[in-house]
């Protein structure tokens, strides 16, 4: 092949160390310069120096394709899919039928869908919701049967339960938050602010036709209706308030850094929102499993089957994760019905979910219709097996496994400033009025929170009474009055001491992993500050406001002078010149 002829794939190739002619007479692109800069970096290709010459590799293009016949030889979908319980619309069981999963991934494979949307080389939408989902629609229309109607009925669940003040990230599968100024308004999270982080469509399960099975490392197989674990007089009641975090917390600070693996749903760009405290009601899972005469041999971990249907590499699954028996046997895994003492929401997992305290999110099961008890090693599907992963730095798309990576169950400690917010201009008196969260996982408890406000070199503490009570599984929120003498753009810093006296690390790029999983580093937000006990900036912002200007935007010139010619040259008469030694003598004029 010629230098500079185009390969197969789309790459160019050129002279080591020389630069095409072509190129030198080629018109710029109107964005060539934002991709230059890296602020469209999805335009960007890839720049190949491994050879004997340089390999410009593009950007993939999609191309859609369909194999009707195919497709058409594996059967009516509404025959092949269809709903086996009586009352539970949008559950499909997938793993107890390895044929018809086959028949479902043939369908898959038998057609092109479009790749994720990019947002992590490219900019975010500026949409609510940010991202649609729309291969995830496909997918489910193109399996088909009663898959077909569950984004319609899914969404239609999130604008009945949810607060219309949510930030949508996703429209389906639903991922969603609270916005900022929402998050900590209060102790116990409403639940229609509760973050959601959903995998799949939302089924719908009526509660007189629900029931769940315990089976597996068991002694005794049983099932479970609704009725029978509320029966106080079998299973004791639990009440417990827990933190749900979900591992993609403050994701959007690791993307703003270095971007990972895409995927409009894996990495949605959460922000500091995705995490929710309730108070939920239930039933030790301890105690159930007591119910069936208790674990038998190698009964090491227990493994949650939600209704929802999830996809993953041209496969269909239901929704699977594991815990270890040790997290259970210390009553620290809840089936629960009641959330802030309402029933379960749909989008929550009504009628019955799994809520594992201390842990990441994924691990709390909704729509749960089977448990299992399992052998030494957790379950082998992909939620916990191939997603969730905690990789080394050193680990990306060019190299990664599923075994370099640590599978993610007790969360780290943490914490975000709620107020102010980022790039902010806040006009104070001395201090700045920061409000905020902080949460450890695993059982420990945020201790302390500490504040800076000149970017991590000295710390404040917020006071106790500015704190809310200490909950083994539960986050407190906090405020402080930050004290700040300086003017202009500072960082503030929060971070959190749990009792343990794990603490946070001060940067993004020791927490970074492929992943964007676990932002667990100090919190830092950049503000302009604005010291109103300065008497020159007090006497500036009453001109603005005499005048009725706005301050804001902080970057447009006052149109005004700022300062009275006549005070300037008094000044500059009083003071030495511009220049040292800028005065001659008349004599010097004349010197050759």
């Amino acid at each position: 092949m010629a230098a500079g002829d185009t390969n197969s794939n789309g790459s160019v190739e050129l002279p080591l160390g020389r630069t095409r002619t072509e190129q030198e007479e080629q018109k710029n692109r109107p964005d060539e310069w934002k991709i230059e800069q890296g602020l469209h970096a999805a335009s960007l290709p890839i720049l190949d120096q491994s050879g004997d010459q340089i390999r410009y590799v593009k950007p993939m293009e999609y191309e859609p394709w369909k194999d009707e016949r195919a497709i058409r030889a594996v059967g009516n979908p509404e025959e092949l899919f269809k709903e086996e319980r009586e009352g539970w619309k949008g559950y499909i069981e997938w793993e107890a039928y390895p044929e018809k999963k086959a028949k479902a991934a043939k369908i898959m494979e038998s057609q092109n869908f479009p790749p994720p949307p990019e947002f992590q080389l490219g900019p975010i939408p500026g949409t609510n919701p940010v991202l649609e989902g729309v291969r995830w629609k496909q997918w489910h229309s193109a399996v088909g049967g009663p898959l077909t109607d569950i984004p319609a009925i899914s969404w239609d669940i999130v604008k009945k339960e949810k607060h219309e003040e949510m930030l949508h990230l996703l429209e389906f599968p639903y991922n969603g938050e609270a916005p900022k100024r929402l998050v900590t308004a209060k102790d116990i999270m409403p639940n229609s602010l509760h973050f959601v982080r959903n995998h799949g469509g939302i089924p719908v399960i009526d509660k007189d036709k629900y029931y769940f099975d315990l089976d597996g490392l068991v002694k005794e197989t049983k099932r479970f209706t609704l009725d029978d674990l509320m029966d106080e007089s079998k299973y004791p009641r639990m009440e417990q308030t827990v933190t749900i975090q979900c591992s993609g917390t403050r994701r959007i600070e690791q993307i703003n850094q270095y971007s990972g693996e895409g995927d409009e749903m894996i990495n949605a760009p959460w922000a500091e929102g995705a995490i929710g405290t309730a108070k939920y009601v239930g039933v030790s899972l301890k105690k159930v499993i007591k119910a069936c005469g208790g674990l038998v041999y190698q009964g090491n971990h227990l493994e949650f089957y939600g209704a929802d249907t999830y996809f993953k590499k041209n496969q269909v699954h239901n929704y699977l994760v594991s815990v270890p028996w040790s997290k259970v046997k210390a009553n620290e895994v809840m089936l629960a019905w009641e959330m802030n003492g309402e029933p379960l929401p749909r989008i929550h997992g009504y009628p019955l979910r799994i809520v594992v305290m201390g842990y990441i999110g994924a691990r709390s099961c909704k729509w749960l219709y089977r448990i299992k008890a399992i052998g030494p090693n957790p379950s082998p599907a992909p939620v916990q097996s191939q997603e969730y992963l905690y990789f080394n730095q050193q680990v990306g798309k060019h190299n990664q496994r599923m075994t370099d990576g640590i599978q993610i169950q007790e969360m780290p400690v943490s914490s975000a400033i709620m107020m102010p917010w980022t790039k902010q201009i806040v006009i104070h008196n001395g201090s700045i009025h920061c409000k905020g969260w902080a949460y450890s996982g695993g059982g420990r408890w945020p201790e302390r929170v500490e504040l800076s406000a000149d970017g991590g070199f000295s710390w404040y503490a917020c006071d106790i009474a500015d704190m809310s009570p200490k909950r083994k599984f539960a986050w407190r929120t906090w405020e402080i009055d930050l004290p700040c003498q300086v003017e202009g753009w500072i960082e503030i810093v929060c971070r959190c001491w749990d009792n343990s006296l794990n603490t946070q690390p001060l940067n993004v790029r020791a927490a970074w992993n492929w992943g964007l999983h676990v932002t667990s580093s100090a919190h830092r937000i950049s503000i302009y500050s604005v010291n109103k006990t300065r008497e020159r900036t007090k006497a500036r912002l009453e001109d603005f406001a005499k005048r009725g200007v706005s301050f804001a935007p902080l970057t447009v010139p006052t149109e005004r002078a700022i300062q009275d010619f006549d005070e300037y040259t008094s000044w500059v008469n009083k003071h030495d010149p511009r220049d040292a030694e800028n005065v001659y003598k008349e004599e010097d004029l004349f010197d050759d």
